[in-house]
């Protein structure tokens, strides 16, 4: 077959369309409005489509900040918001949709969105078509619209007995001679003349707040946040557990946030600062943990909940005796292993830490013998299995790894929180949980 050039094509076809002494422009004339309309219909559906696919990126990221900001209770603001975010996104130079509707629908645990515009036309409009129909749709779904069985686990070594102010700490020092309030003391606490069967029976005499009070203050926040999520109570379970030689089952997940209350300040439920445990057994807590929370499922059903465990430590392993009885014991006292953390995740539940930091105390011989000292000095691989995160120094000291395995621990880096004052862990603990809730996935 012989080639043309594009020079001589369009030459032979300016000469058929000059061309008056036979049927040539008659067919031309015919055939070149509905070439036009053909042409000008695969422009326009084709600049339709691509608006469409463009106006489906601009709902799915309305649907996604909503999500995060709005509550999903409320279906009036929701839409707002989406709407706002939806215009937002939309490129105001560029008139290629108007936005018709926006509706929701909050069946099933999703959040739907769906939103409709019109394309305007060009070449299609010689047609009397001035416009092409576009639509799409976003689903999103995620805790807060799933149901869900929140486990919250309080740490009950003595370490949380710790006075929660800078106030308290100095008075307990200067009274007591102890920052903490711990139960078992050799002797009794001798404070102006007056005597007390223990650090803490001081601590609750003279009014002094300790960190544990203030872990269940941020508790009850928490719970605060679970009737606002569910003002129903037939969605989300809460469970509650202390932590210490082994995991305690203070609440099993229940639907009733006015259980959890009544626990919180029962002496008898064990969660309260009136008692705390010998030791911190992460290993052997942690496993038991498991057991107790179970499987998670996907959040579509009461018997397939998503489940959460909000962590409440300082996040050392120790024993008191470790420090008491001699050198040969002090390498145990370390961070936790982030890998028992493991248990948990292998059952598809989600872990989020909110470090209570452990405060440096340099005027106390067991703090300095023991977690003021390096990692290399520890136990933690040898007696632990612990294996320290690729970039850190073995001369870091176990209080400033004790952050960094923690953070190893929880199932994201945006669900650990450190918090050092009062005020620090109650709103640390509420942003764990609205982290969590607000973390979405797109299903359409």
């Amino acid at each position: 077959m012989r080639l043309i050039s594009f020079a001589a094509a369009r030459s032979r076809l300016k000469s058929l369309l000059g061309d008056r002494n036979g049927n040539v422009a008659l067919v031309v004339a015919i055939t070149a409005v509905p070439m036009l309309l053909a042409v000008g219909a695969s422009l326009d559906y084709t600049r339709a489509y691509n608006v469409q696919n463009k106006m489906q990126a601009d709902l799915d990221a309305a649907l996604v900040a909503a999500i995060k900001q709005v509550d999903t209770n409320d279906e009036v603001k929701l839409k707002a918001k989406i709407a706002d975010w939806f215009e937002a996104q939309a490129d105001k130079r560029d008139s290629s949709y108007d936005l018709a509707e926006i509706k929701i629908d909050k069946s099933g645990h999703t959040i739907t969105a769906t939103a409709k515009g019109t394309v305007p036309t060009t070449l299609m409009s010689l047609a009397d078509i001035n416009s092409v129909p576009v639509s799409v749709a976003s689903a999103i779904k995620g805790p807060a619209t799933s149901h869900l069985e929140v486990n919250i686990v309080i740490d009950k070594s003595p370490s949380m007995l710790l006075a929660a102010t800078s106030q308290g700490q100095t008075l307990m020092r200067n009274n007591a001679g102890c920052e903490f309030a711990c139960h078992s003391t050799n002797d009794p606490v001798t404070v102006q003349k007056k005597k007390y069967p223990t650090y803490y029976a001081y601590s609750k005499a003279a009014g002094v707040k300790l960190r544990s009070d203030v872990a269940l203050e941020a508790v009850g926040e928490v719970l605060d946040m679970i009737d606002s999520a569910d003002n129903t109570h037939t969605r989300i379970k809460v469970g509650l557990y202390g932590l210490g030689e082994t995991i305690s089952a203070v609440l099993p997940p229940d639907y009733s946030t006015s259980s959890a209350r009544k626990k919180l300040s029962d002496d008898k439920s064990k969660l309260t600062s009136a008692s705390s445990m010998a030791s911190t057994d992460f290993q052997t807590a942690l496993m038991a943990l498991k057991t107790k929370v179970g499987p998670a499922g996907d959040g579509s059903s009461a018997n397939q909940p998503l489940k959460l465990v909000l962590l409440l430590t300082d996040g050392v392993q120790s024993k008191r005796e470790w420090v008491t009885t001699g050198a040969s014991n002090w390498g145990k006292v370390a961070p936790l292993n982030p890998d028992w953390c493991a248990y948990l995740k292998e059952s598809k539940a989600t872990v989020a830490v909110l470090y209570t930091e452990y405060l440096a105390i340099p005027a106390d011989w067991g703090y300095n013998a023991t977690v003021a000292k390096t990692m290399n000095s520890s136990d933690w691989k040898s007696t632990w299995g612990g294996t320290l995160r690729s970039g850190v120094s073995g001369t870091t000291s176990r209080q400033d790894y004790i952050p960094i395995a923690l953070q190893d621990c929880a199932s994201s880096s945006d669900l650990f929180v450190s918090a050092s004052s009062e005020d620090q862990i109650k709103k640390g603990l509420s942003a764990l949980f609205t982290q969590y809730l607000t973390s979405v996935r797109l299903t359409q």
